[in-house]
């Protein structure tokens, strides 16, 4: 396994420089990481509606108000947390503090939110708001410890890997393990909440979030001369990174895709049951034809942006995802979802692997310019623009189910088969041409020297 190097003292990694030692920062150990939190926050994003509304009766309004107030908490953390660990010292380092002091947090507050006590589910079925208030605090929590964990974990891949090259490669090998991970938090889920409950489910996944993350921590060494320059002041540190009009144009665009990955998730339980009509038992079959391509796609589009640069690949895999959502429309039964689910696989693994290199180059050229590297804010920031998706997710699921009367699994209304395929094909093309628009603001004489193809390495 090649192992990534350690920079030395006032300069970025370069490839070639001393190794840490096996398995340290390298890209495989980085990717461990991913893994650890995507299984259980796929978890999350594939099943809590599923959850609240079709199994527990919440109503879909109530469900909506509720990540209306979690994105609002998410607005006032997020920058917070970011500015907060640039500006940690510590002997371990800026990031690694954080990370180890949310792991008990996180694993905690998932299982919260999957393990609602009966007295609190019942208060659903006869108009009482508990079950409202369990969700509420629930997710609040929840995002408040992955905000914690997200941040401090996106801002180290542009601190340990240095060039469109590395970070390409970094950035596929990341995805390769979200894609096992997103593999086994949506095809593993029903079957394991069918044997164990939605709360047995929650304990399995808490024990590989905690084993793998602490595996990861273990062999992550940060770079010492990111923590030695003096942090940007506060009002200066988020008026620089909102003055950059890259930034808002590369998540601007994002947060529109970003939706998409946030309904095809949550919606392919309801878009089974409503529209394919099959059964519950064969979700994880139709989840596993999405996946699963994914995992050898991420080497496909690698190759791509190495070969096309950082915008242009970005570009090309927010068209290719907008094209690939068709298919869904006219699926019929487990295999008509099955053939679209692979289609709709290549253009999410080019929206999962190509953003990475634009987004460091945006990050290296604010270190120029100011002389501090700002990750945490960057990433923060940047997270929040595209994590409002998950309002535009729920705002989408309002509407639609609204219009076509589809309230809660209890009250599915007489149109559920179309709700969903209009949640999950129609909505998502609309949102990625959006998506392409704005990417298209996105001038090419930005694109630095070290995005074009021909900084390319050729090893994966």
């Amino acid at each position: 396994m090649q192992t990534e190097t350690q920079p030395q003292p006032g300069r970025r990694p370069e490839a070639g420089q001393a190794r840490l030692g096996r398995g340290i920062n390298s890209s495989w150990t980085y990717g461990l990481g991913m893994l650890a939190m995507m299984v259980p926050s796929q978890a999350f994003l594939s099943f809590y509606s599923y959850y609240y509304v079709d199994k527990l009766g919440l109503g879909i309004g109530l469900a909506t108000l509720a990540r209306t107030i979690y994105l609002v908490w998410d607005a006032v953390n997020q920058p917070l947390l970011g500015y907060w660990s640039d500006r940690t010292r510590s002997r371990w380092g800026r990031r690694k503090p954080w990370l180890y002091g949310a792991l008990p947090a996180f694993a905690a507050v998932f299982i919260g939110l999957f393990s609602v006590p009966d007295g609190v589910a019942a208060t659903a079925a006869e108009g009482g708001l508990a079950l409202f208030y369990w969700f509420l605090a629930a997710l609040v929590l929840f995002e408040t410890a992955s905000s914690v964990i997200w941040v401090n974990y996106g801002a180290l891949l542009p601190e340990l890997f240095a060039g469109a090259a590395a970070r390409a490669k970094a950035s596929a090998v990341q995805q390769g393990f979200q894609m096992l991970a997103i593999l086994i938090g949506t095809a593993a889920t029903p079957l394991l909440f069918q044997r164990l409950g939605f709360g047995g489910m929650s304990f399995v996944y808490a024990a590989v979030f905690l084993v793998c993350m602490l595996a990861f921590l273990r062999r992550l060494r940060e770079p010492p001369e990111s923590r030695s320059q003096p942090p940007l002041p506060f009002l200066q540190a988020f008026r620089v990174t909102l003055s950059n009009r890259s930034f808002w144009i590369f998540h601007l665009a994002n947060s529109f895709a970003q939706t998409v990955n946030g309904l095809l998730s949550s919606m392919i339980p309801f878009y089974a049951k409503y529209a394919l009509g099959i059964p519950e038992s064969q979700v994880s079959l139709l989840l596993a034809s999405v996946f699963v391509p994914v995992i050898p796609l991420v080497a496909v589009w690698y190759v791509i942006a190495r070969r096309l640069g950082g915008l242009r690949s970005w570009r090309l895999a927010l068209a290719a995802y907008g094209v690939s959502a068709v298919p869904l429309w006219i699926a019929q039964g487990l295999g008509g979802g099955i053939a679209a689910g692979v289609c709709i696989g290549f253009g999410l693994a080019g929206f999962l692997v190509t953003p990475a290199v634009l987004s460091g180059r945006i990050i290296d050229l604010d270190a120029e310019r100011t002389g501090r590297r700002r990750e945490g804010v960057y990433t923060a920031v940047g997270g929040f623009i595209t994590r409002s998706s998950g309002l535009l997710s729920a705002v989408a699921f309002w509407i639609v189910g609204l219009l076509l009367g589809y309230r809660s699994g209890a009250d599915p209304g007489p149109h559920p088969e179309l709700a969903f395929r209009v949640l999950i094909s129609l909505v998502p093309v609309g949102l990625l041409a959006v998506s392409v628009a704005i990417s298209l603001l996105y001038r090419e004489e930005e694109e630095g020297p070290h995005d074009k193809p021909q900084e390319a390495h050729p090893e994966l």
